[in-house]
């Protein structure tokens, strides 16, 4: 029954949320220009920029589960969350590779901007990815030996 449900969550294919494909457009537009990219390189930010993209797949997967849940027991609420979490998993990884890929391909001061502009919380003018103006440090509870 697991995979009848993963094999339905599949198939169910819709668009990604217009306003949300902008926002990531305008972003990634601001990162290519950011970077300076050499004619050499273009071919890698179309790869990376086509793996990372928004997978119509997943969002159709994540919708269908929502509305399975509440009308499957919960044996099979726990089939599918671990279906749709493996399935995550996989686009995760694949999306990763494709960041790993790309990064190789940058120059050490491309890599720097990279880094910057791609941290999370990271803003337009730069800054630590805190989304605070503040450097980043370790939580409390770390313990250094």
């Amino acid at each position: 029954m697991r995979w009848l449900i993963l094999g339905v969550c599949l198939v169910l294919v819709a668009p990604p949320a217009f306003a949300a494909e902008q926002e990531v457009s305008a972003e990634l537009i601001r990162l290519h220009d950011d970077l300076h990219l050499s004619e050499g390189q273009e071919a890698a930010w179309r790869d990376y920029t086509r793996s990372i993209a928004p997978s119509p797949q997943a969002e159709a997967r994540h919708r269908a589960a929502v509305e399975l849940m509440p009308s499957v027991p919960a044996p099979r609420r726990i089939a599918l969350m671990e279906a749709t979490m493996a399935s995550d998993l996989a686009d995760f990884r694949r999306q990763g590779q494709a960041v790993v890929a790309f990064y190789d391909q940058l120059s050490p001061d491309q890599q720097r901007t990279f880094d910057g502009e791609t941290m999370p919380g990271a803003d337009t003018a730069g800054g630590n990815g805190s989304g605070q103006g503040e450097p980043l440090r370790e939580p409390p509870d770390v313990r250094r030996p």
